[in-house]
């Protein structure tokens, strides 16, 4: 019950996160990557005499490659982002970028390119996604729960579920749109990837959360919603947060050791599966208890 009698100061403090996540996305925007605005990326590797970043910018740029971004990958190679290049470019940048390496000495890792249309489809697809999941979330939730229409309705649990989701995807964009504006740090599709990843989690979670609800709902274990929502909570909080931190545990292994080009991935999949469990306890039932209580005084009213 110590969660329902301090909603307030819960549903506050994810207030002031939203907010405090949707100042940058709106001051910086975000830094979208070639992805979504076209480009060419490629992973290279030294299995000798690796150069620095200097002397790799300096062989791109004699190549004829603009303003390249380099990215440390690993202990022995790097990352190379670009404008979109041909095929001709594309052979004599290899040839550049091995200099005096041998065949043996140098490979190329990985290579994509995307034209700025396709980046742009791309784009478009993601959102049409997320929206898509946040509508299929409450259609499920509502169907799901359509025998506990007292005292709050089934298509409000769902709705309340997409409030949750809406507020795990907008810290971690908050933050990096953030790291975008300061660091260099950009949006790809494996971000988006991410935050489709997050809201699977979460709304794992807050199910779990809302089940033990109708459950008890039907048992009947308490006159008051309050109570019975608080004592929900009760049963599935240490669940949740055993299941969330293993989960963490194991991302915050990728992010330190994995490759860099996963790191960014994990560091979305961080922060939104450590505000994802705190909204499934700490935001989405609290949010419940509060749309009942408007309910009520309604009904006070009107009476």
């Amino acid at each position: 019950m110590f969660i329902i009698r301090h909603k307030n100061i819960f549903l506050t403090i994810s207030l002031l996160l939203v907010i405090g996540s949707l100042v940058p996305i709106f001051m910086y925007g975000l830094n979208l990557g070639t992805d979504f605005t076209g480009g060419t990326i490629m992973e290279i590797a030294y299995s000798t005499n690796l150069p620095t970043k200097e002397e790799v910018t300096n062989r791109l740029v004699e190549a004829g490659i603009e303003s390249p971004i380099i990215q440390t990958a690993g202990t022995s190679g790097y990352l190379v982002k670009m404008k979109p290049i041909t095929e001709e470019e594309r052979q004599g940048l290899v040839i550049a970028l091995a200099g005096s390496s041998t065949p043996e000495q140098f490979q190329v890792k990985r290579y994509s390119s995307i034209g700025p249309s396709i980046g742009a489809e791309l784009a478009q697809k993601g959102l049409i996604a997320l929206v898509a999941v946040a509508l299929l979330i409450i259609a499920f939730i509502a169907f799901s729960f359509r025998h506990v229409s007292r005292p709050v309705q089934s298509w409000k649990y769902g709705l309340m579920a997409v409030i949750a989701l809406l507020h795990d995807v907008t810290i971690p964009t908050g933050v990096f749109a953030y790291l975008g504006h300061f660091q260099g740090v950009e949006i790809d599709s494996l971000f988006l990837t991410a935050l489709l990843t997050i809201m699977a989690l979460s709304v794992s979670d807050t199910i779990v959360v809302f089940d033990r609800i109708r459950e008890n709902l039907k048992n009947k274990i308490s006159q008051s919603f309050e109570e019975t929502v608080g004592q929900s909570l009760d049963e599935t909080i240490v669940r949740s947060l055993i299941t969330s931190l293993t989960i963490i545990f194991v991302l915050l292994v990728l992010y330190f050791f994995g490759s860099a080009s996963t790191q960014n991935f994990a560091l979305v999949l961080i922060i939104g599966m450590f505000f994802g469990t705190y909204s499934s306890i700490f935001l989405a039932s609290p949010l419940l208890v509060t749309v009942y209580g408007w309910q009520k005084n309604k009904l006070k009213a009107k009476s």
